[in-house]
């Protein structure tokens, strides 16, 4: 095994080959697993447990290669992972970042040889999602889901709110005794009333999740319910919800692709956070199949998340372990489609905030059964889990990500929309 020099040690090695390329502002403090360390000592603490997290960060270098030694369990951030990285990031948006120079990566060269870490690299964690086949095939974006949701019903129930809504809350208040119960049923009620929902509506739910809103809208609002998701696992869980709450005569659950809807029209269309995984390429045809499903007056309500720039999904790590084939556009760019399909968009409520409080009630949801969450899936699917939750709150909170309710509506005949005359009207609280 190649040796290092007991003056230097692996930790300084390491952070003299990096620094140049956060100019000269080395983020962080390294721990390496000879007992070295190096860097500001304020600065959170990174510590490499074994060269499998450097090979892990050689073999993909960035984003990726990062989650992949921490959820293997050989690199360990201490203290609140959340902080750690709000730390990172704000230290590169303070001094940027340098592109490697060629001296630069002969020194990481040099370094990785001496530090033997130059060999084949580990394998990838298991929770890795292994997609085949045409991006948003049929077949594939039913694995694509499975790969999410198909895990155990158990780990969001803990995870989430007992209505187990998986998409952003609606936080209406500062008091202490507010909780993510009150936010998900505040935004449960939002939805409808923006829909306008009534008893009888008839109300399709695409992409249902667990049944938060389907359940909802038939047992507070009346409506008449089909809900449909790809995922077998949130097919039988809200099945069980229907039979449990009485609900059998009004809603409707089925395993079903947003591709062959046909039973319309629908006095409402609903879809909670599932246009993310539609994809680029057929987003018109699902905008066409909302407008497609509507009566003429009917609203669509597109809760959806959103990104500036030119950056189609949610990076390497989400696209990898929790969302495969993610596709997020700006808001303005899904307007776009939704009015080239037909509809005419009447409003739009951006909620970026409240996912960070959202996100950040998941988080210490998880942090309060983390030992239950690994019983049931597993150290490492436990740690991609903390991982996706600290990082996607700090993606909200930094306005590189945001979420937003757009509301439509399918016009009259003769262009009319039959919509409130005043915003007021529709309920929408800020």
């Amino acid at each position: 095994m190649p040796s290092t020099s007991a003056a230097r040690g692996v930790a300084p090695l390491l952070a003299s080959a990096l620094r140049g390329f956060f100019n000269g502002c080395f983020p962080v403090r390294l721990r390496a697993w000879d007992g070295s360390e190096a860097g500001p000592a304020g600065a959170p603490a990174v510590v490499l447990h074994h060269r499998d997290a450097l090979r892990h960060m050689l073999a993909k270098p960035g984003e990726l290669g990062l989650a992949r030694a921490y959820i293997s369990g050989t690199l360990e951030v201490q203290g609140d992972l959340t902080e750690g990285l709000r730390h990172v990031w704000k230290t590169i948006r303070a001094h940027g970042t340098s592109c490697p120079r060629p001296a630069d990566w002969v020194r990481i060269g040099h370094v990785a040889l001496v530090l033997g870490v130059v060999k084949t690299p580990p394998a990838p964690p298991a929770a890795e999602a292994r997609m085949r086949g045409m991006v948003n095939s049929r077949q594939r974006d039913a694995r694509a889901i499975a790969h999410h949701y198909d895990i155990s019903s158990e780990l969001y129930r803990i995870l989430l709110d007992p209505s187990m809504a998986y998409s952003c809350g609606y936080w209406t208040s500062e008091d202490p005794s507010y909780t993510l119960i009150d936010a998900q049923s505040d935004k449960l009620d939002l939805v409808c009333r923006k829909l306008g929902l009534v008893t009888g509506d008839r109300l399709l739910d695409v992409g249902c999740g667990w049944g938060a809103l389907s359940l909802h809208a038939a047992r507070y609002y009346g409506a008449r319910v089909t809900a449909i998701t790809l995922s077998t696992e949130q097919r039988d869980y809200v099945r069980s919800r229907i039979d449990t709450l009485g609900l059998g005569g009004r809603v409707e659950v089925r395993r079903q692709d947003y591709r062959d809807i046909a039973d319309g029209p629908f006095d409402a269309v609903a879809s909670i956070e599932m246009g993310e995984h539609v994809g680029r390429r057929n987003y018109p045809l699902f905008a066409s199949r909302l407008h497609a499903s509507l009566r003429p007056g009917g609203r669509a309500l597109v809760q959806q998340m959103s990104r500036r720039g030119t950056a189609p999904g949610g990076g390497p790590f989400i696209e990898t372990y929790i969302a495969p084939d993610m596709h997020i556009r700006p808001v303005g760019a899904t307007i776009d489609l939704l009015e080239e399909a037909g509809l005419e968009v009447r409003d739009v409520h951006a909620m970026r905030e409240h996912y960070v409080r959202t996100a950040q009630a998941w988080s210490d949801a998880l942090e309060n059964e983390f030992d239950a969450v690994v019983a049931l899936v597993g150290t490492r699917t436990a740690r991609m889990w903390r991982l996706y939750l600290a990082g996607g709150a700090l993606t909200f909170e930094e306005g590189r990500m945001g979420v937003d309710q757009i509301l439509s509506v399918r016009p009259l005949p003769g262009g009319g929309s039959g919509m409130p005359a005043t915003r007021s009207s529709l309920e929408v609280v800020h």
